[in-house]
């Protein structure tokens, strides 16, 4: 192998490395956004189980906020096979906090119903 062909293959693995480190950052990049949207959901099921549910819409809109910037993200990105899995098990996380979420607010839901209904009685 001459120098010049040993020069040109080390740039093409050098290319080729930093290609490769590119798109690991840009994943997880992209899987930081998962990863927060993980995290404002634990944070809203901790509000919910406490009662707080102004907290929880708060976090709500941070993670609608998340969850945008994420669309936009994914756009222009896409994970490797083990990301995938990685976020495959955050999305699992986050559906059984939203479902403990839901569950723990059908009993304020209904409260709030009956207030409502309560009220409309009222002004009639």
């Amino acid at each position: 192998m001459t120098k010049h062909t040993a020069a040109k293959s080390l740039n093409a693995h050098a290319a080729q490395t930093a290609t490769s480190t590119s798109d690991r950052i840009m994943n997880t990049h992209l899987l930081s956004y998962y990863e927060a949207i993980e995290q404002a959901s634990a944070d809203m099921l901790s509000a919910a189980r406490s009662g707080n549910w102004d907290e929880v819409v708060k976090l709500e809109g941070a993670c609608v906020l998340l969850i945008s910037q994420l669309k936009h993200a994914a756009s222009s990105q896409q994970l490797g096979p083990d990301e995938t899995q990685l976020k495959t098990r955050i999305m699992q996380r986050i559906l059984l906090n939203d479902a403990e979420i839901r569950h723990l607010a059908e009993p304020w839901l209904e409260d709030l119903d009956h207030l409502m209904k309560g009220k409309s009685k009222t002004v009639h």
